[in-house]
């Protein structure tokens, strides 16, 4: 498979310069690289800018629901456990309306990869503040600066129970399409968060800003000194996989779901005694 094959007959229409490019240049590379048939991916998204992603990659892709991608792909998976998922939305999407989700797919370890596409700001509503905004951020929800800490999705998938964490940067795609490629293969639930530059929107978190203070990092299997690590940010921002470990997934300790996927398995169940007790 080229990169060229995942191309759909639509084209990105996002603002030039967006960050959004380099993580869907990335997921293509890094899809190319994996050599998964392409029947065999099912890329999930909700609402927003990156939620955009399914209609244009040439693979099966469900666009739900804002703030939804995770109980959806989590269905996908139970039902047909032998599909590649891979959820794509926000930082609105992912960590606003959708955060409840993002800690307890973290917690159940389902195996698929989510992708946060963290510009810090709401870009498909032209530039309100989101949940990783960092604090003072100026914007028209918060004209005279934000007051609110933001959400740090790497410590909160450490601390939730995720078990493969990682931080990526938009405008390095060839590290960036590494760690998907390390996502996607780890049995277990995947976070990767990118810092995605919004060049409409956000002029504080622009590709100068992250170029002038991203460094790579060590992976540990050492949860606590991944949540130390998680915290660093300012004049160096860590990029990299934080922490991975090995263990059981959800599919893993679902007795029914042994065996051939449900989704290839007969249908054969007879409704007559239940129509008959409710009719």
């Amino acid at each position: 498979m080229k990169v060229e094959d995942l191309n759909t007959k639509t084209t990105p229409h996002w603002c030039p310069g967006c960050g959004d490019y380099g993580v869907l240049n990335a997921l293509k590379t890094a899809l190319v690289e994996l050599n998964i048939e392409r029947q065999n991916v099912v890329l999930v998204s909700g609402v927003g800018c990156a939620s955009k992603i399914p209609q244009w990659v040439n693979v099966f892709g469900f666009h739900t629901l804002h703030g939804r991608l995770l109980p959806v792909a989590t269905g996908v998976k139970i039902a047909n456990k032998d599909l590649t998922v891979i959820a794509a939305g926000g930082d609105g999407d992912s960590l606003g309306i959708g955060l409840g989700h993002f800690v307890h797919s973290c917690r159940r370890n389902i195996d698929l990869t989510t992708i946060i596409f963290d510009n810090k700001v709401y870009g498909l509503t032209t530039g309100q503040t989101s949940p990783t905004s960092d604090k003072g951020f100026v914007s028209k929800s918060t004209p005279f600066g934000s007051i609110e800490n933001p959400v740090n999705p790497v410590s909160l998938a450490i601390a939730s129970g995720a078990s493969f964490v990682a931080r990526g940067f938009a405008g390095d795609v060839k590290h960036l399409t590494g760690l998907i490629v390390e996502g996607v293969k780890h049995k277990g639930f995947s976070v990767i968060d990118v810092l995605q530059p919004c060049v409409s929107f956000n002029h504080v978190n622009t590709y100068d800003f992250y170029s002038q203070r991203v460094y790579k990092i060590e992976e540990t299997s050492d949860r606590f000194e991944a949540f130390r690590k998680s915290f660093e940010w300012g004049v160096k921002i860590p990029v990299g996989v934080f922490f991975r470990e090995e263990r059981e997934t959800l599919v893993d300790q679902m007795p029914q779901l042994k065996g051939e996927a449900l989704s290839k398995r007969s249908l054969n169940v007879d409704l007559k005694n239940l129509f008959e007790r409710f009719t």
